[in-house]
């Protein structure tokens, strides 16, 4: 049976069409869905408390994205590198919900794990390193391998100092805190009280001072618990701040850089910094008269007060018997002044107050007295 020249070129082009569409290749290989290490692992250690966090692998080794995530193992070592998570000192589980918070969020995720360091490993290895690094798996809990690796020192650090407590008094805020009666520093090491300080109204500590504390942390040489201080000026008077402080040991190691770590907190000491404390009285008044063939006058001087938050003296004047009077309407900017309004024939009596910015006036100085002719 013959056919058609019309059904034969129909036949010919669906088959060349088909041919055309078509691809064939070898099958690929299923992905093993084995999480890509991470290489961004980091440490910080407070206290006997290390902190770890890495980034969640997004991809695989095979480079397909990550779609089933296992839980992530915890390695250790105080025997130099990690080679293998062997036994895990923990595990991260996964976050819930995973795929759909990696396709929901545009910002990779992180991950992280705190390990309590064991006291006899402290002990044992106070002046070495351990290392840490991280092994994400699979949910058939298989690993392409472990993370970069990240080292913390063993140092152990000491409790923090007791008694802590923060007041303002008029030079600053003055905090104090008692060393303790026992010995507890270890030979070795050296020791630092660090002090921060937190607005009220704002979310960051900032670190103003670490002070000396090697004789501190060894009960103070034997003498018994005392009371260490230090004077903190670098606030803004009228504001509520909350300090803080922590022990840190620090152990320095011929030509390498010196390693700190840094203990566990005090409580936070509230402190509202209200200036109710005037400058310092004025001292050195002298009262000197000026007056032949001129305007009589009395010129007084006396020695500058030196707060860092002065505005300015007011001068007071009264005669034997009588009460003293403000002879200035603006504070005198200047530790001078002169009196024009004198009478000849009467003695005067001078004194001087300072006054600070917020407007606390000091006591009146001694008194200084001239006559006019």
């Amino acid at each position: 049976m013959k056919l058609a020249a019309g059904k034969l070129l129909l036949v010919v082009g669906t088959l060349v069409w088909v041919s055309g569409c078509a691809s064939i290749g070898p099958p690929e290989a299923p992905s093993l869905e084995l999480p890509k290490p991470p290489s961004d692992l980091r440490a910080a250690r407070k206290g006997d408390k290390v902190t770890l966090t890495w980034t969640i692998p997004a991809r695989t080794t095979d480079r397909q994205s990550v779609r089933y995530l296992g839980k992530t193992d915890i390695c250790r070592s105080v025997a130099g590198v990690v080679k293998q998570c062997g036994t895990p000192v923990g595990e991260a589980a996964p976050p819930p919900d995973f795929e759909k918070a990696r396709k929901a969020s545009a910002k990779k995720l992180a991950a992280s794990f705190t390990d309590a360091l064991p006291a006899a490993i402290e002990q044992e290895h106070a002046t070495e390193f351990a290392s840490y690094a991280v092994e994400v798996l699979n949910t058939a809990s298989r690993g392409a391998g472990i993370s970069n690796q990240v080292r913390v020192a063993l140092v152990p650090t000491l409790p923090p100092f007791g008694h802590f407590a923060a007041k303002p008094i008029d030079q600053g805020v003055g905090i104090s805190w008692q060393c303790p009666g026992t010995v507890g520093r270890r030979s070795g090491v050296k020791y630092l009280f660090r002090i921060y300080r937190r607005l009220e109204s704002g979310s960051s500590w900032i670190k103003i001072a670490d002070v000396d504390a090697t004789e501190c942390a060894a009960g103070a040489s034997g003498q018994g618990k005392i009371i260490t201080s230090f004077l903190d000026q670098s606030f803004e008077w009228e504001n509520t701040y909350f300090y803080r402080g922590a022990v840190v040991s620090v152990v320095e190691t011929a030509g390498k850089p010196a390693v700190e770590v840094e203990g566990d907190d005090t409580a936070a000491a509230k402190v509202f910094a209200h200036d109710v404390f005037p400058p310092a009285v004025p001292a050195g008044v002298q009262a000197v008269f000026s007056g032949p063939g001129q305007q009589a006058f009395i010129d007084l001087v006396w020695t500058p007060v030196s707060d860092a938050d002065l505005d300015g003296y007011n001068i007071y004047r009264h005669e034997a018997g009588g009460a003293a009077v403000k002879l200035n309407s603006e504070v005198a900017k200047t530790p001078a002044f002169r009196d024009a309004e004198v009478v000849a024939g009467k003695t005067y009596f001078y004194s001087v107050s300072a006054v600070d910015q917020r407007g606390n006036e000091s006591g009146r100085s001694e008194e200084a007295s001239e006559s006019v002719p």
